[in-house]
C-alpha cells in the first residue's frame, strides 16, 4: 500500500483527489489537510510514503513545507501539485526536494499515473511543466567548451593531461618550449585556471580531454 497525505487548502480539490487516490487498491489515503501545519500537528507526514501538496497553502507555504518534510521523513515522495507555472515557484519547488510537479488541471487519470510513476523513481511533471523546465535549462549554457580552445591548444592539454613535459610536448608537437608556454598561457586564461592541475581537472569536467 501507498500510503499517502494530502495538503491542499482547497476543498473540492481535496476531496475529489480523496476520491480518486482512495478508489485505488493499491492507495492509501491516511490523511488530508488544509494546511501545512495541520499535517505536520497530525503526525502524517512522518507514516506517508508519499505526498501531494499545493504551493499556496496559508501559513507555510508548499514549498517551503517541502523542506521541512525532507526532514521529518527523508523517504517520503513530494509531488507539488498547483496552478503556478513559473520559473521560481517549479524551481523552487523542485529545490525544496520535490520530486514531481503537475498543474491542477491534470486528469483522474494522469494523478495516478503519475504517482505510479513517482513510486517507481520516475519524475512526473504535467507536459507545460516540464517544457518549461527544459527551456530554463536551455538558457544555461557552459562559458566554455571545446570550441574555446583551438585545435593545437586541445591536443596540448590532452598531452598536459598525459603527464609530459613541456619539452616533451614541445616534440610531440614539433613546436618550441616557448612556443608551447604560450599556449599553455592560452589554455589557462581560457577555461581560468592557473596550473597543470587545474587546466586538467577542468578539461575533464567540460570533456576536453579526448582519453578520459
Amino acid at each position: 500500500m501507498i500510503r499517502i497525505t494530502i495538503i491542499e487548502d482547497n476543498n473540492f480539490a481535496k476531496t475529489a483527489w480523496e476520491s480518486t487516490l482512495g478508489a485505488e487498491k493499491d492507495f492509501l489515503v491516511i490523511g488530508s489537510y488544509s494546511s501545512f501545519e495541520e499535517a505536520m500537528d497530525s503526525g502524517s507526514i512522518k507514516k506517508s510514503d508519499l505526498i501531494l501538496m499545493d504551493i499556496g497553502l496559508p501559513g507555510i507555504s508548499g514549498i517551503k513545507g517541502a523542506e521541512i518534510i525532507s526532514g521529518m521523513n527523508s523517504k517520503a515522495l513530494i509531488i507539488m501539485i498547483s496552478v503556478q507555472d513559473d520559473d521560481k515557484s517549479i524551481f523552487g519547488s523542485l529545490q525544496s526536494g520535490a520530486i514531481g510537479y503537475l498543474h491542477k488541471s491534470v486528469s483522474p487519470e494522469e494523478l495516478i499515473d503519475a504517482i505510479k510513476l513517482a513510486v517507481k523513481g520516475g519524475s512526473p511533471m504535467t507536459p507545460q511543466i516540464a517544457r518549461r523546465v527544459l527551456k530554463s535549462l536551455h538558457k544555461f549554457k557552459p562559458k566554455y567548451s571545446e570550441e574555446n580552445l583551438t585545435e593545437k591548444e586541445t591536443a596540448i592539454l590532452n598531452l598536459l593531461g598525459e603527464g609530459k613535459s613541456y619539452k616533451k610536448i614541445a616534440e610531440d608537437m614539433f613546436l618550441s618550449v616557448d612556443g608551447i608556454k604560450y599556449h599553455i598561457r592560452s589554455i589557462y586564461e581560457k577555461l581560468h585556471v592557473h596550473s597543470r592541475a587545474e587546466a586538467v581537472n577542468k578539461g575533464l569536467k567540460l570533456r576536453i580531454l579526448s582519453k578520459w
